[in-house]
């Protein structure tokens, strides 16, 4: 390295810095070394990429895309296919009346997505049969605020604690920070109005992509911009897209502390985030 040019304390810091990194790695590999558990690692590892499932009413294949969700719910870095992962995901199960066997399963994740569901006061809401009103008051963020300079609009409370999550994130993830567009909002309060229009001329409110009774029309959902694969926009709910999404910096960050923030995901969506502060 100093043949490069790189003065000898860069040299001694970069190997340092090397180090450190090798050391924490070895030691995650160790921590997801559990006995007893090779063949649900198996399984998860198998799974992850074939699995036929339709969580959330569309035939999907493999759960890769909700691993850092579920990561985040059973309390676990370790990669799916170790046995560190299944032992977590076995030690999650009985609260949810699930045998302990550490293999992800289409019922053991509807449990998992019906208690994140219930953490959104938009659903508990409309389990109940009604569908919330229009909110009195809500206020447009700035330009810089919006995705792509896009004008939007969310509950006033609301907006405030984006705001204080997105100042956050931005000065904790460097790679957030460097990207302008990371977290603007490209979607708030939409009228039902605007929403049943829109239903008509896309035919899509099939409760999947476009719901008749949509979270935004509360004033308390945002779309955040949290990446997109090459060729989609910024809300396609493509799986390659979805997949690209849940692995940037962006959404790890969220998953990770947005309720610090009162914020919660709906989880087919990666960008799609409501605040718990307010009733709907």
């Amino acid at each position: 390295m100093a043949q490069l040019g790189l003065p000898r304390k860069a040299v001694v810091l970069l190997i340092a810095g090397l180090s450190a990194m090798s050391l924490a790695s070895s030691a995650q590999a160790d921590a997801c070394r559990v006995e007893g558990w090779t063949a649900a690692a198996e399984a998860n590892a198998t799974s992850l990429i074939s699995l036929a499932w339709s969580p959330f009413g569309r035939l999907e294949t493999g759960w890769e895309i909700y691993l850092p969700l579920i990561q985040r719910e059973i309390a676990t870095d370790c990669p799916a296919a170790s046995a560190g992962f299944a032992a977590a995901m076995a030690a999650w199960q009985p609260s949810q009346g699930l045998p302990p066997d550490g293999i992800v399963s289409e019922v053991g994740f509807l449990a998992m997505k019906a208690v994140l569901q219930t953490r959104r006061g938009f659903v508990r809401v409309t389990t109940a049969g009604t569908c919330p009103e229009t909110p009195d008051l809500i206020t447009e963020a700035r330009r810089d605020e919006g995705y792509g300079g896009k004008t939007v609009w969310m509950r006033p409370s609301a907006l405030t604690a984006y705001r204080q999550m997105a100042a956050a994130a931005r000065a904790e993830v460097a790679e957030i920070a460097s990207n302008p567009d990371s977290l603007t909002i490209f979607s708030g309060y939409r009228s039902p109005s605007a929403d049943a229009a829109r239903c008509l001329t896309e035919g899509n409110c099939d409760g999947i992509v476009r719901a008749r009774c949509s979270a935004h029309r509360t004033g308390l959902a945002a779309d955040l911009y949290v990446g997109k694969a090459e060729g989609f926009p910024a809300d396609s709910t493509a799986d390659p897209n979805r997949l690209f999404m849940t692995r940037t910096a962006t959404y790890r960050w969220l998953l990770a502390n947005a309720g610090r923030f009162g914020f919660v995901n709906y989880p087919f969506e990666p960008w799609h985030w409501e605040w718990t502060g307010e009733t709907p």
